[in-house]
């Protein structure tokens, strides 16, 4: 309890999944999160939890598509509290599984609008605020397929590789302002998208695991607060000289 007391922190793609347990931990925590998404009946339901359970928490709906709503969603924050600890940067989709070569360029955009536009925009207006404060902490969600590649979701792994160079860009550009900018780099986790498809798969979570986790070293798929754990620590003190990090969090698929 307490690693994160006193820090203001805001959590895009906060509705569900690893968001969802990102912001619930934070919370617990003891910081104060601002949950942000599209989903605003999951939001309330979420902050009212967390406030039930004695922590505190807001939200904003806020489309990272779209860099007004951002600008609007981060500056309120901001200037209500007058400092943003943290930003995590969860927001994401998955898209097409379609090639390069079969990819159209509505489904290269969707990604991209999401994935990497909504990084970009949220990043560009917490800054303002840790640069004035002179600290600060972000943690992208990129994904281990923006580290390796994979014969599938061609748009998603590299909209994900520019998450991992936004990272260690942005972290070389502001450390001087003692901000930290790390990325967290998941394999498969059972968030609700996962969940669905395990629930239709034959043999059920001990099948799903067999086939899906053949890769990794620990023979299980994730859980959301795996990687909400490795972001408490990248978003507390116990991490005030860590900064460029993409790590991954993947049963130990990276260190085959």
């Amino acid at each position: 309890m307490g690693r994160l007391e006193n820090k203001v922190a805001v959590v895009t793609g906060a509705a569900s999944g690893m968001g969802q347990a990102t912001a619930e931990l934070y919370a617990a925590e003891g910081a104060h999160v601002a949950l942000t998404d599209i989903n605003e009946d999951a939001l309330a339901s979420i902050v009212a939890s967390i406030t039930a359970s004695g922590g505190s928490a807001e939200y904003q709906v806020m489309d990272v598509r779209d860099e007004q709503q951002v600008k609007k969603a981060l500056s309120a924050v901001g200037d209500k509290h007058g400092r943003i600890d943290i930003l995590v940067n969860s927001a994401g989709v998955i898209g097409s599984p379609n090639p390069t070569h079969e990819l159209s360029v509505e489904d290269w955009d969707y990604v991209f609008d999401v994935d990497v536009k909504g990084v970009f925009f949220a990043t560009k207006y917490a800054l303002p605020y840790m640069i004035a404060q002179k600290a600060g902490s972000i943690i992208n969600y990129s994904s281990i397929y923006g580290l390796t590649g994979n014969d599938e979701f061609t748009a998603y792994h590299i909209a994900k590789g520019a998450v991992t160079m936004q990272t260690k860009q942005d972290a070389a550009v502001y450390g001087k302002y003692n901000i930290r900018v790390n990325s967290v780099h998941p394999s498969t986790v059972l968030t609700p998208l996962v969940q669905g498809i395990v629930d239709d798969f034959p043999g059920g979570l001990e099948e799903y695991e067999k086939v899906n986790t053949q890769m990794q070293s620990i023979r299980r798929i994730g859980r959301p607060d795996d990687v909400a754990w490795a972001c408490v620590y990248l978003g507390s003190d116990e991490s005030t000289w860590v900064t460029g990090v993409n790590l991954p969090i993947d049963g130990g698929f990276m260190g085959r």
